[in-house]
């Protein structure tokens, strides 16, 4: 089974450094983080949305469409409860729901499903080993760095032993299909067992596979791929800088994108 996002292709995304996606991804973060406005928020999201499509990232926001589409229906049903407007549209008892919470809680779902889609991108258009790299380049230190890369190999790992389980469970007669949705739920808490010791075994496994080749964090390393920054990275560093200033400079200055609301 393989759960791995990335998509060995030939695009303008998976040719660039690594550290330039690197630095793109959290700049679209702090993008991101300048407003709460729906409109504003819809329209970074498109961008973002529009580079998946460039990066034929697709297959990777289709995995995982369930979660983006659940991200943004618990935003706008919770967030608007927890913010305070100007203008009432319902209440009922100590419930009361306005329209500037509304927007607010929208936003928080598209700014949170922005968030997804860009790490989606990151993964879908960079090896692991790639990532690894940008951030030694960086000056991470390369504990930080293992940790990162070893994260990420081990999500897809842990989710491959779960289904794993699963289909073992399910060949044996467990059945995860009938009944109501919590009496389903009830059923999975005895695979929880089986899950939490496969990935204690997994993890001592690695750490003695560590062991034995005498991991040392501190030692100096050589790479077998040494990343170098091009005339086209810096450009598109460049352009995203110039974005982010211009999204602060609307934010701070022009107080541009923002939603009246208790929790800004």
């Amino acid at each position: 089974m393989n759960l791995s996002l990335y998509q060995d292709k030939d695009t303008w995304l998976h040719n660039i450094d690594p550290r330039t996606k690197l630095v793109g991804v959290a700049i679209i973060f702090i993008i991101c983080l300048c407003f709460n406005n729906p409109i504003y928020m819809a329209v970074v999201a498109l961008c973002v949305f529009f580079i998946a499509l460039s990066a034929r990232a697709q297959k990777a926001l289709w995995t995982l469409r369930y979660i983006l589409l659940l991200l943004v229906i618990f935003s706008v049903l919770l967030w608007p409860f927890f913010t305070v407007g100007k203008t009432p549209l319902w209440s009922w008892r100590f419930l009361r729901l306005t329209k500037e919470s509304l927007f607010y809680g929208i936003a928080m779902g598209i700014r949170l499903s922005t968030f997804v889609i860009a790490g989606l991108i990151l993964l879908s258009t960079t090896k692991n080993e790639d990532i690894t790299n940008g951030l030694i380049k960086m000056k991470i230190p390369y504990p930080l760095a293992f940790a990162f890369s070893t994260a990420l190999r081990l999500v897809p790992t842990f989710v491959g032993a779960g289904a794993t389980i699963v289909q073992a469970q399910v060949s044996r007669g467990l059945d995860l299909e009938s009944r109501n949705i919590i009496s389903r739920f009830g059923k999975f808490i005895p695979l929880a067992v089986p899950m939490f010791i496969s990935a204690i075994r997994y993890t001592n496994l690695l750490s003695m596979a560590l062991e034995s080749r005498g991991f040392s964090p501190g030692s100096p390393r050589t790479l077998y791929y040494e990343p170098v920054m091009k005339r086209r990275d810096w450009l598109i560093l460049s352009f995203m800088i110039i974005v982010l200033i211009a999204c602060l400079y609307m934010r701070i200055f022009l107080n541009l994108g923002v939603v009246m609301s208790g929790r800004l």
